[in-house]
C-alpha cells in the first residue's frame, strides 16, 4: 500500500521538525532517519527486548547442571 500526503514543517528550537499526520504515526519513541538522493527516509525502530522479556520466552533445559568442584579459597593473611 502506497500512501502519500502533505505534511507541514516547523522549527523546534534549532531543529526543523515535521508534523506527522495521525494516520502516519509510528509506534514507540524512536525512529531511524536517513537522507538518500534528496529524499528523507524515516523508518520505525524495533524496540529491543529486555533481559527479563527474553528469559520469559525460554523453556527450561532438560539437562541437569553438572556438579562442580568449587572448594573454598585458602585463607589469606594481610
Amino acid at each position: 500500500m502506497n500512501m502519500e500526503r502533505r505534511a507541514s514543517l516547523f522549527r523546534n528550537g534549532r531543529s526543523q521538525a515535521i508534523r506527522i499526520p495521525k494516520d502516519f504515526e509510528f509506534a514507540g519513541e524512536e525512529v531511524m532517519i536517513r537522507k538518500s538522493d534528496g529524499k528523507l527516509i524515516v523508518e520505525a525502530v524495533e524496540r529491543k527486548q529486555t533481559l527479563l522479556e527474553v528469559l520469559a520466552t525460554m523453556k527450561p533445559s532438560p539437562e541437569a547442571f553438572p556438579e562442580i568442584d568449587d572448594p573454598l579459597p585458602e585463607p589469606v593473611e594481610f
